[in-house]
């Protein structure tokens, strides 16, 4: 990725089992917190249950080397897959 002072990088993570998964993820995204601008989190919620998988999306800002470092940081857990999505101004 080149020099993300302009463009917008979105990150989308899926989180296969959100029961042993979450404290994991949170903790990264706690610690990489002053690199998401944005963030949304998506699962389903069946008959008063919560889904045991989801998805969060993320807006990052920051350099290149603090994004990798935060997908290199989620892509370690176990379960955990992100993909990343950068427009270019």
């Amino acid at each position: 990725m080149a020099d993300q002072r302009d463009d917008h990088i979105i990150l989308a993570i899926h989180v296969t089992d959100r029961v042993e998964q979450a404290s994991s993820v949170q903790a990264v995204l706690t610690n990489c917190g002053g690199n998401i601008k944005t963030r949304i989190g998506l699962h389903e919620a069946t008959n008063g249950a919560a889904s045991p998988n989801g998805v969060i999306l993320l807006e990052l800002v920051g350099s290149d080397a603090q994004v990798q470092a935060l997908i290199a940081s989620l892509n370690d857990i176990v379960g955990v897959e992100t993909k990343n999505i950068v427009f270019g101004h």
